[in-house]
């Protein structure tokens, strides 16, 4: 929905809309922000953000020391309500965890948003990337194998529409650069199964994925493990990888309500 179509909806609650840009501007690198800080990353006049700051220390969503701002621990609550809220989250922990004592590295379950892949449950190991990712963390759909994944399993239309919408960037020097090479990867990821990406997103990071199924055999999430180029090959995330993140996928989708 473009501003002018949200001026115009009489439904839609620009306040809402407001306050939640100023919980989302504070990030790790930026915990506490003073006053202006927050008006310049909103676009907001310093009384408007000023009014939405205090409302959320008022709510105990944010707290001050007078001049710095920074979020409490009870923000945590919104998106804790939509963890909670899928049926699959509290049953793949467990699974995921089996999948990072059997292959010794991190594993991760997300789902698409946008034109990003947004992460809903982590296990990790060391870190393998120098892009720190929890929970809620975003990456870019076509260049992560959780994303392929996720657009190989969306109803054609749904795709089309994100062909529409997405550009393509050189992350590394191996990103698939071009439309063409995108929609190619991705139906062989539909026709396959599973993804495999190497080094796209980030130079010595790989990463492969499999789908999670609800009982009508739409995919709901992506579960994927992550490693170091140098540590695992390319044929032994293949053969030994691919099995395991396979019956764990199984293992999820056997054991979501119907």
């Amino acid at each position: 929905m473009t501003k002018v179509q949200a001026s115009e909806d009489k439904d839609y609650v620009q306040s809402l809309v407001r306050g939640l840009e100023v919980i989302r501007t504070f990030s790790r690198y930026k915990p506490r922000m003073t006053l202006t800080e927050v008006a310049q990353q909103t676009g907001m006049t310093r009384a408007a953000a000023r009014r939405f700051l205090l409302t959320l220390v008022r709510e105990e969503y944010a707290e001050t020391d007078g001049k710095y701002f920074a979020l409490r621990p009870k923000v945590l609550d919104l998106g804790f309500a939509y963890l909670s809220s899928l049926p699959m989250w509290e049953v793949a922990q467990p699974v995921m965890r089996d999948v990072v004592n059997a292959l010794q590295e991190s594993c991760s379950l997300a789902v698409l948003d946008g034109l990003d892949i947004v992460y809903v449950a982590r296990v990790p190991t060391e870190r393998v990337m120098t892009i720190g990712l929890s929970i809620g963390s975003r990456l870019p759909a076509y260049c992560s194998s959780m994303g392929r994944t996720l657009l190989a399993g969306l109803p054609p239309a749904e795709l089309a529409a994100y062909y529409d919408r997405v550009k393509v960037e050189r992350r590394t020097e191996r990103t698939v650069a071009n439309m063409v090479a995108l929609k190619d990867a991705i139906e062989a990821s539909r026709r396959q199964g599973w993804t495999l990406v190497d080094q796209e997103l980030e130079m010595g990071l790989r990463s492969i994925a499999v789908p999670v199924r609800n009982r009508r055999a739409e995919v709901l999430a992506a579960l994927n493990v992550s490693t170091h180029e140098g540590r695992t090959s390319i044929e032994a995330m293949k053969t030994r990888f691919l099995p395991v993140l396979l019956d764990a996928a199984q293992r999820i989708s056997a054991a979501l309500p119907q």
